[in-house]
């Protein structure tokens, strides 16, 4: 299937595509388009939009893009709620300091957009930042149950 958003990703744009690939459509191809051009493209290639200003998938009710696919596709993995926590915080500037490490997500997605100026390698590059995260949150979220 075939998924569209907005170019130059930062976290939620990042966090997204990495939702889609490991838990919902491994088949994906994600198209990065100007943000007046999703609309478009999501019509004429069937793509699914996504974090773009007025698309289901989007920011709704005070929640980031990648809490919104969690939604949609029912996934209640408790690390990925985690990880969801995490995306938000790193994603709506006002929320930044909700979550400890949200501030360093923020600096890994500037940082990766400086050395990967392209889509397509930035995602590349991060999805490994991304399966380090779940894992972590993995740890966490089987050590606080233990507790």
């Amino acid at each position: 299937m075939k998924w569209v958003t907005r170019s130059h990703v930062h976290v939620d744009r990042v966090a997204c595509p990495w939702l889609i690939k490991r838990f919902v459509d491994n088949q994906a191809e994600v198209l990065f388009v100007p943000k007046s051009q999703v609309e478009k493209v999501a019509k004429e290639t069937g793509a699914i939009p996504f974090d773009a200003p007025g698309v289901e998938l989007g920011h709704h009710e005070g929640r980031c893009s990648f809490e919104t696919i969690l939604l949609k596709y029912d996934l209640k993995d408790p690390a990925l709620l985690r990880l969801a926590k995490i995306v938000h915080a790193a994603d709506i500037a006002q929320d930044i300091d909700t979550d400890p490490t949200a501030r360093g997500v923020e600096a890994i997605a500037t940082g990766f957009s400086v050395l990967f100026p392209d889509d397509d390698a930035n995602l590349e590059s991060q999805f490994v930042v991304y399966d380090a995260l779940y894992a972590w949150c993995r740890l966490q979220v089987a050590k606080d149950s233990q507790s």
